[in-house]
């Protein structure tokens, strides 16, 4: 379940973002998108994840609220174009072009289109990741607890 405040930074992302006049391609992630489709969580942040040329223009709009700038980094398992955002004391991420090492090699992006589905909240339709999709992402990234919640959440 979503706080008070949750909720009000999701709404005004979500203002900002259609509001803009831009295409971003973006859905939420980790818990907030988790507590959002029903699994019983308590999401601390809000992590968006979008293409790269969206990180950087949502980046742009929430320039305001800017902790760290989207940019280009990551480590042994992940990588993406990323920043971190305070709106109203609320954490948010922004992750683009997100990509998992599959030992070797980098995996290909995922197309964020085809692992959406959309949740109607507060009579808008917000964009989430669809949870076989981050139950199998997790698993790559070693977070085997987490991927073990969400598959026990979908059975």
């Amino acid at each position: 379940m979503l706080t008070e405040l949750h909720e009000n930074v999701l709404l005004k992302i979500y203002g900002i973002i259609r509001n803009s006049g831009e295409n971003i391609c973006w859905g939420l992630t980790g818990s907030t998108s988790f507590a959002l489709q029903g699994v019983d969580v308590e999401p601390h942040d809000i992590d968006i994840q979008t293409d790269g040329a969206s990180a950087y223009i949502l980046g742009r709009l929430l320039a305001e609220y800017e902790v760290q700038p989207v940019m280009f980094c990551g480590n042994a398992k992940i990588r993406s174009h990323f920043g971190k955002y305070l709106i109203d004391g609320m954490e948010v991420e922004i992750m683009g072009d997100i990509q998992k090492s599959a030992g070797d090699h980098w995996e290909d992006i995922v197309p964020l289109e085809s692992i959406l589905d959309y949740i109607s909240w507060h009579d808008v339709s917000i964009p989430v990741l669809k949870l076989s999709y981050e139950a199998e992402a997790y698993e790559k990234l070693g977070r085997i607890a987490k991927a073990k919640m969400l598959r026990d959440y979908l059975n």
